[in-house]
């Protein structure tokens, strides 16, 4: 008999050709790291393409035992009663709201959640929180949290805060990650603990302090899971909660 695999829903995106036989072409994708790192995990991955169709979308949490939001997109300050400022990148609302219905879905169904880089900024968002729209716009002295173009070098240091569920995952109070955003959390929604910070007082992980994992990221574990085999834990953990949530039916 084949082995059931938990399945793990991916976020996925859109794409538009900007040359080639169909210039402005949509395509639905997701980056194959996440895909890599669920499946060298011991779980089965699952794309889920942006709808609007709440139908479609339920339909989706049904089939899958855990979540993973993935990077991409500025949020929108739509959200948390902002108006754009000059740094904001580019927006995608329609991707906002579907991700904001996937997390109250998968909430309601009880199955774990992993927001990763515009995945944690969606979490928090969606919890009532806030972002800056950009880096700079924070007070503080800030450093470089846009490395540059490899995924698998590790370029600053975080503080893992004890007693959080992130510190008894990695099982470490400091380690090392990649960069690659320009948006951060602002205001952490009213139920989440900050987890982790960069040197510069930069949020880097939340997590609710109830629910049994949900959980946002501001680096790109999934990047690392073969350079950093530290990293493998995050995803391990999720496929773990998936596993336990899945028999307990």
């Amino acid at each position: 008999m084949k082995k059931k695999l938990p399945v793990i829903g991916v976020s996925g995106s859109v794409i538009i050709d900007q040359g080639g036989l169909f210039p402005g072409y949509r395509r639905s994708y997701v980056n194959e790291d996440y895909i890599h790192a669920v499946v060298q995990n011991g779980g089965a991955p699952f794309i889920l393409p942006v709808v609007e169709d709440e139908t479609v979308i339920a339909n989706y949490i049904d089939t899958i035992d855990a979540l993973i939001l993935s990077g991409g997109h500025d949020v929108s300050p739509q959200f948390y009663d902002e108006e754009p400022e000059l740094a904001l990148g580019d927006i995608y609302p329609a991707r906002d709201r579907f991700e904001f219905t996937l997390i109250e879905l998968a909430k309601k169904k009880g199955i774990p959640i992993l927001g990763i880089c515009r995945g944690a900024q969606v979490i928090n968002v969606c919890h009532g929180g806030s972002l800056w729209q950009d880096l700079a716009h924070r007070e503080n002295t800030t450093i470089k949290h846009m490395q540059g173009h490899n995924p698998e070098l590790v370029t600053h240091t975080v503080t893992i805060e004890e007693g959080t569920i992130l510190q008894e995952i990695l099982q470490e109070k400091t380690l090392r990650v990649n960069s690659f955003h320009h948006q951060l959390i602002k205001h952490p929604a009213r139920e989440f603990v900050i987890s982790a910070t960069a040197a510069d007082g930069a949020i880097e992980a939340i997590e609710h302090a109830s629910y049994p994992f949900l959980l946002g990221i501001q680096w790109h574990p999934e990047m690392l899971h073969k350079s950093e085999p530290l990293m493998n834990r995050l995803f391990q953990q999720l496929i773990d909660n998936a596993r336990g949530a899945e028999e307990s039916k």
